[in-house]
């Protein structure tokens, strides 16, 4: 079994922030796959299903970003998992934007949900970062990451969407680079 977690803001003011893309990546899944409709447990809002020939449970805590951790340790504990069955999806200035990336382990690099993440459940888990871009000065950071995407940035959103959630059987498999590869060939069509 495996724990996917998408991080961001519950409520509908955040819906469409950067921040929250995470959230929209787990809403994909369910889209995309025809999961069941969520229900509420361990602080936020689960769903399990199938993928990939994997179980997998997702969540998306509904705490808020900088409490994610508490509603992962709940639903890790819950399903007695480890960390390395752990995959979040969240947010990454440092990537362009809608570039997607994974990694294992490593710091919170100034992100509020990872630092909570590895407070609670260590390091070690895999990590999904969807690029938002830099906004080119710190002083602008704040702004960017709890904006809206802007109308010029919905269709490639959405079709990052759709490509991260039609190919995340991959990850369900566990191969990370063959996932990255199918979503960085399809973004380029």
């Amino acid at each position: 079994m495996q724990l996917w977690v998408g991080l961001g803001n519950p409520g509908t003011q955040y819906a469409m922030h950067r921040h929250n893309v995470g959230f929209m990546v787990i809403d994909a899944l369910e889209e995309v796959h025809g999961f069941p409709p969520p229900k509420q447990k361990f602080k936020g809002w689960t769903m399990e299903a199938r993928l990939g020939g994997e179980k997998l449970v997702l969540l998306k805590p509904g705490t808020f970003m900088n409490e994610s951790g508490q509603s992962v340790r709940a639903a890790l504990d819950f399903y007695k998992l480890e960390p390395e069955d752990v995959t979040v999806f969240y947010d990454e200035l440092d990537l362009e934007p809608f570039r997607v990336k994974v990694k294992r382990g490593g710091g919170a690099a100034g992100h509020n949900g990872i630092r909570s993440m590895i407070a609670h459940i260590g390091p070690e888990f895999r990590r999904v970062r969807i690029g938002i871009g830099h906004p080119g000065t710190k002083s602008r950071v704040t702004g960017h990451v709890l904006g809206n995407y802007a109308k010029s940035e919905i269709d490639d959103l959405a079709d990052m969407l759709g490509v991260v959630a039609a190919e995340a059987d991959w990850l369900a498999k566990g191969d990370d680079a063959r996932f990255m590869s199918e979503v960085a060939m399809r973004m380029q069509e």
